[in-house]
């Protein structure tokens, strides 16, 4: 680190430059990284509560999608006949529609219809209540005890639990039966969630539906598909672009000290030794860099708040960071070849 480190003192404006550059890369990628997790949370959280293993499809001949899917009471009744009295059936009617609260514009809301309390308190147990979610709540501008109007009919907040979303617009948690009321031409149900039944082939054929995991439901929300990709392919660009430019920065940097390399070499300095003194160099460099990146980007989504729909996790923060740093090492390792191929002669009657 010796050398490294008067390096460092000695050319401070070009690493300050090199620098500045992680930082901004950085900066970009934890904000790009919390922006994706904040878009997906606001387009799926609803489902990813869902109980059970199992998600239940009506078969539209095509890959399933929650637009499409619509059960009818008898595909409903022929799974719950074969989960018996070992395994459970929850149907979930998805639906979006307006919510009237008293005094203020109707807000556009995602209606689900659940029975019991599979949901825990997110459910609404009885007919002619129903359940907010946090965000529901803030734009209805309603609590707990009042009442709000549903397809012109009326109904008392039950409750607030959960920040729950669908495809970017708050979720409002009614009865199975009040949804299928207020939403007519829904069916009875949109999906199943099921566990506890081991053989789905049988069910998948008697009730023509098709079946997928929890997870594998949310590529069922074309939305949610089409953003989270681009949005991830940007990262992974970044990503990219950080080992590219770490990469070059390093190997112009590595042939501009040829001369103190072969000087160094001509002294007895082993191969080993100047990789090891480069690449602590250039971690120096990367841990700065994206720790001032990180920092920004925590205090900038402090002072967001709600404006936008971020989610600072060490999934979005520290995730990155140590996969920066990765590629950014990897990228300054390619860069040390001409360590392992200079001659000392030859380097110093170059520098001559």
């Amino acid at each position: 680190m010796f050398v490294a480190l008067r390096d460092l003192r000695a050319a401070r404006g070009r690493f300050l430059l090199i620098t500045l550059v992680v930082t901004l890369v950085a900066l970009l990628v934890s904000f790009l990284s919390g922006l994706t997790a904040g878009l997906a949370h606001q387009n799926i959280s609803a489902v990813t509560s869902f109980p059970g293993d199992t998600v239940v499809f009506a078969d539209s001949g095509a890959a399933p999608s929650f637009d499409a899917s619509s059960l009818t009471q008898e595909q409903v009744a022929a799974w719950q006949s074969a989960a018996g009295p070992n395994g459970t059936v929850d149907p979930i009617g998805i639906s979006h529609g307006k919510v009237d609260p008293s005094g203020r514009a109707a807000v556009q809301v995602a209606l689900f219809g659940t029975t019991g309390t599979a949901l825990g308190n997110r459910s609404a147990t009885q007919d002619g209540t129903v359940v907010l979610s946090t965000g529901a709540a803030k734009d209805l501008g309603a609590a707990a005890g009042d009442t709000v109007a549903i397809a012109g009919r009326p109904f008392t907040v039950a409750g607030v639990h959960g920040d729950d979303w669908y495809s970017h617009t708050p979720v409002v948690w009614q009865t199975l039966a009040d949804w299928q009321a207020t939403t007519p031409r829904a069916g009875a149900a949109t999906v199943l969630a099921v566990s506890g039944v081991p053989d789905q082939s049988a069910p998948n054929a008697a009730a023509h539906t098709q079946t997928t995991s929890v997870t594998g439901a949310l590529s069922a929300l074309s939305a949610y598909k089409a953003e989270n990709g681009s949005l991830t392919l940007m990262t992974v660009l970044l990503f990219a672009i950080s080992a590219l430019v770490i990469g070059a920065f390093f190997t112009v940097w590595t042939v501009q000290r040829m001369p103190d390399i072969a000087t160094l070499k001509a002294l007895g300095a082993t191969s080993g030794s100047l990789v090891r003194d480069a690449l602590a160099q250039a971690a120096v460099v990367l841990t700065a860099g994206v720790a001032v990146g990180l920092g920004i980007t925590a205090t900038a989504a402090a002072f967001l708040g709600d404006a936008l729909p971020f989610v600072l996790s060490p999934t979005t923060t520290l995730l990155p960071a140590a996969a920066l740093i990765a590629l950014g090492l990897l990228g300054a390792t390619f860069a040390l070849r001409f360590l392992f191929t200079t001659d000392p002669l030859t380097a110093l009657g170059a520098g001559r």
